[in-house]
């Protein structure tokens, strides 16, 4: 059988854009509007087609995105000894750079004839480091490129992790308290209730801040891989003159309302300060120390209130929850009225505690082993 690589350098190729399951829908939704090339919902994520800018761009701008996968080429292969072989003809020189540290990670199916994953990565490994000189790096140590590849239907295809660490990393937050949520899942539970950057937002059980931040980042137009690395700066395609100009199109919105954060722990108000502090975003955000019960309607026009409290499987006593989540209720109907509601939890009853008019749920959403809904009301009246 004749040996039919497929090296996808050229452009347009496909690129991969992971998310916590759950969230594909409101990923597909700000992959539209930045304007990437055939998006289309998967189990997920999201694929587009590209060049490698478009990879610099998703991982510099997108909020939602986990990962950037980029598609670097496919072969078929029926058995271990050909997989040696054209893993040893692929032109790995176009893609990676000599010295790198390299790990390779394989997924197959019962559809391959290759069904042992461990062994297909032996052979893959051993074919760059022995055919091109990378060195490869066991699954305990950091790699600076990891090769995604997976064997499906006896094609082998090979993808890169251009992000490195998950975008949800963006860089300031290095203090946290409890049960953080990540920034990426932060950023799409925003946009899930509506919020586009042009209104305040209050959390009144913060912790250290991932929501306001976000929203924040959001309204001034601060791109949120702004201060980090990522991998591609390590492959042979990446182009520092390109990507710095990406960095610098973006211009600095002017911020028009403030984002307002409080909980009882004084503690990870002092994180949250700290992390709005690197973010730069210090001037927009109000972070006050004090309980739930404390919590006033701040001046202004009405925005959104956006809370992730503790839930059963994750911190605090069931009957303490329902006391507190019917407690929040009553708040947001006193006190709030003109504002809307969004909750993440993964408890419908403590949901219902809080007699609030929630809309009807979409899919369950992957969050640290459970899965969390995000409960939303219109405008409170």
């Amino acid at each position: 059988m004749p040996d039919k690589t497929v090296h996808m350098s050229a452009a347009p190729f496909e690129i991969f854009l992971s998310t916590s399951p759950g969230l594909e829908e409101l990923l597909l939704q700000e992959v539209k509007e930045a304007g990437f090339n055939n998006p289309k919902a998967t189990a997920g994520g999201i694929t587009i087609s590209g060049d490698w800018e478009d990879v610099w761009r998703a991982n510099l701008s997108l909020r939602g995105a986990s990962k950037v996968l980029a598609r670097i080429g496919e072969f078929r292969a029926f058995h271990l000894a050909q997989l040696d072989k054209r893993a040893r003809k692929f032109p790995w020189e176009d893609t990676l750079t000599s010295g790198s540290k390299v790990k390779v990670e394989v997924s197959t199916n019962k559809k391959s004839k290759i069904y042992h994953a461990g062994a297909a990565e032996e052979r893959i490994e051993r074919a760059i480091s022995e055919g091109f000189g990378a060195e490869i790096v066991d699954s305990k140590q950091d790699a600076d490129i990891v090769i995604k590849t997976r064997i499906d239907r006896n094609n082998v295809i090979l993808s890169v992790n251009t992000s490195g660490q998950g975008l949800h990393k963006r860089g300031y937050k290095q203090a946290m308290g409890k049960a953080p949520m990540r920034e990426t899942m932060a950023a799409l539970c925003l946009r899930g209730c509506g919020f586009k950057g042009d209104e305040p937002v209050l959390d009144p059980m913060c912790g250290s801040g991932t929501f306001l931040i976000e929203a924040a980042e959001t309204s001034a137009g601060l791109l949120p891989g702004r201060s980090r690395s990522f991998a591609f700066e390590k492959l042979a395609t990446y182009d520092a003159e390109r990507v710095d100009k990406l960095k610098a199109e973006k211009p600095r919105l002017d911020v028009k309302h403030h984002f307002y954060g409080s909980d009882r722990n004084v503690k990870v108000i002092e994180f949250a300060n700290e992390n709005a502090a690197r973010a730069g975003v210090t001037q927009h955000c109000t972070f006050s120390p004090m309980p739930l019960t404390a919590l006033e309607r701040p001046d202004g026009p009405p925005g959104l209130v956006i809370v992730n409290p503790p839930y059963g499987a994750r911190v605090g006593k069931k009957k303490d929850l329902f006391a507190l989540y019917n407690s929040f209720g009553q708040i947001m109907q006193e006190k709030f009225q003109g504002w809307r509601v969004g909750m993440i939890t993964s408890d419908t009853n403590l949901a219902q505690a809080t007699n609030l008019p929630w809309l009807p749920t979409d899919a369950p959403i992957n969050h640290g082993g459970l899965r969390v809904k995000l409960f939303k009301t219109r405008v409170l009246k």
